[in-house]
């Protein structure tokens, strides 16, 4: 017999992180049962994806209870599990956490979880984060807390390090990676298995294996790259010949760590396209609100494995996760204690417990140490709302290649994020 749980989705009105979530949660039937509320401060979004949330736990059989909320308290109080998937202003924000320190000539890739814009992702999103954990403390002590947005990395190191509430995050960047070697192997999906370690966006994949006959795949994936075409991965592939393994998750998501990154594409995210996507899928719930159809892609699994982590806590299933970030504390030996890995977990009824694969090769803990500085400067800024060092943050980034660009890019986004900056400790 299941165990009846209390879910809270912070974030819910978010349509692209609450469909991935309401795939993996309507598509399995292991919750039946418990129940799910979902809560945002926007009001009409909120509206329409708890109107969502009911049509597809209705179609898919999911048996779940649904409730939705704008205040946040009522909805933690009580709560095994609290799922965080917020943004402040996101596009927005992002877009010129990109072009303003291009404006004054630094060369990077994303702006999201490194380099400037990956600082003041973090100077405006950990403030918001410490409001729902402190309620955590107080409503729900017990409960997990399962983190989407970025900067993930910086969130979980800034809660194991200033919060008592158990914390964690899921990213896909590892099925990402498997997804590439896959076409350099000429592998279908199903068939690898990867073992991974790191920072997010930035791990280190140590094994890659055939999931069915045990066989040890990386030297012929070392051997095929050699020849395959060198459109695919190029940055990838150098640091795969230069360390001997293959970094997660794309050119341009592991380029926001490294003074090199731009190699792997100045062109920033895609707004436009992120624009449109969400206006067709804003269309697309409309139009299942109004009667018609869940498109059949829906009824299909898995999105971000939050059915899995619940399970897991709520059921006492013992489940295997192929990544999950946590905070280090001895998991990757040679990095350090206080900063957030991505690494692989185990899930039951007593939590989470990561698996420690022991220490990283030598020079890929090197390279990840520069980052591992970057990643701790830039959540001591933003739990004590220093810009000083805000600053510090930016001139130990290996992106940052002038000190007075650094102090023009730094006086120019605090006073656009002054509205969210505020010391949380």
């Amino acid at each position: 017999m299941a165990n009846i749980a209390k879910i809270v989705f912070i974030g819910a009105g978010s349509m692209s992180f609450g469909m991935s979530t309401y795939r993996d949660m309507f598509n399995s039937k292991v919750l039946a049962g418990s129940t799910l509320v979902l809560v945002d401060s926007n009001a009409e979004a909120l509206a329409r994806m708890a109107g969502l949330a009911e049509r597809m736990n209705r179609e898919l059989g999911a048996g779940m209870i649904i409730e939705h909320t704008t205040d946040r308290r009522s909805a933690l109080d009580g709560a095994s599990m609290v799922i965080n998937a917020v943004a402040i202003d996101r596009a927005r924000l992002w877009q010129l956490d990109f072009e303003i320190p291009r404006k004054h000539g630094i060369r990077h890739t994303l702006g999201e979880n490194g380099g400037p814009g990956g600082l003041f992702f973090t100077m405006r999103t950990l403030p918001l984060i410490f409001d729902f954990v402190r309620d955590m403390e107080e409503l729900c002590p017990n409960a997990l807390f399962v983190n989407y947005s970025n900067p993930e990395s910086r969130i979980v190191l800034a809660l194991g390090k200033y919060s008592r509430i158990k914390a964690m995050g899921l990213c896909h960047g590892i099925f990402m990676a498997r997804g590439d070697i896959c076409q350099i192997l000429g592998r279908i999906w199903h068939d690898l298995e990867l073992w991974g370690a790191g920072l997010n966006h930035f791990q280190w994949v140590l094994g890659v294996r055939d999931r069915w006959t045990g066989e040890d795949l990386y030297p012929k994936l070392r051997e095929l790259e050699k020849t395959y075409d060198p459109s695919h991965c190029p940055l990838t592939r150098k640091m795969l010949r230069a360390f001997g393994y293959w970094p997660t998750c794309s050119d341009d998501h592991f380029g926001e760590y490294v003074a090199f990154g731009y190699e792997g594409g100045e062109h920033g995210y895609d707004f436009a396209a992120d624009a449109r996507d969400r206006d067709e899928l804003k269309a697309t719930i409309e139009a299942i609100l109004a009667g018609g159809p869940l498109p059949h892609e829906w009824h299909e699994g898995p999105g971000e494995r939050t059915d899995v982590v619940a399970d897991g806590l709520i059921n006492n299933r013992h489940h295997y996760l192929e990544s999950a970030i946590v905070y280090n504390q001895g998991v990757i030996p040679n990095l350090p204690p206080d900063l957030a890995v991505e690494v692989p977990v185990t899930v039951d009824a007593a939590g989470f417990h990561p698996v420690s694969q022991g220490p990283l090769p030598d020079a890929c803990a090197k390279l990840l140490l520069q980052q591992a500085s970057v990643q701790q400067l830039a959540v001591e800024a933003a739990v004590h709302a220093s810009k000083e060092l805000a600053l510090q943050a930016l001139l130990v980034d290996p992106v940052i290649n002038s000190t007075d660009a650094a102090v023009k890019l730094l006086d120019e986004l605090w006073e656009i994020n002054r509205p969210y900056i505020r010391k949380c400790v």
